[in-house]
């Protein structure tokens, strides 16, 4: 099921959030996750690569997490987003991590749908955006 999302609401979401845990960030160059997080912090987001596989490795000048909740937050700030780059089986994981660490919102890269783990992130207050890419929706929307 494709989502329709406001335009205001993904907008608001863009600028507001400042920290962005990358669930799924990759290594090499040529994936998607690794393109993505190189344009966010482009764009002046600090992003957080999270991947198990890669823990404690430097990724794009950033420290690699195991989890969401291994990522020291007194030294990132906290997490407003997470961005979900996993297939939509392994969603749910991350989606219930992110509201344990009280993140502002999960959002699903494209491709990515979770309905029962988007809707307790959103009973548990957090925005949620699925199937959707923010180096797709950023420079559509923000100037």
């Amino acid at each position: 099921m494709d989502e329709d999302y406001d335009d205001d609401l993904l907008r608001s979401i863009l600028t507001q959030t400042k920290v962005i845990a990358l669930v799924g960030a990759s290594a090499k160059p040529e994936r998607p996750s690794n393109g993505v997080m190189r344009y966010l912090q482009r764009r002046g987001y600090r992003v957080i690569p999270v991947n198990p596989g890669l823990e404690g490795q430097t990724l794009n000048g950033e420290k690699v997490y195991r989890s969401l909740a291994d990522i020291p937050q007194s030294e990132t700030g906290p997490v407003d987003m997470v961005d979900i780059f996993r297939n939509s089986a392994a969603a749910e994981a991350p989606a219930l991590e992110a509201i344990a660490i009280g993140a502002k919102t999960v959002w699903m890269q494209l491709g990515v749908t979770h309905q029962p783990a988007a809707a307790k992130a959103r009973a548990a207050g957090l925005n949620v955006v699925m199937n959707r890419c923010p180096a797709i929706e950023i420079p559509r929307l923000l100037p």
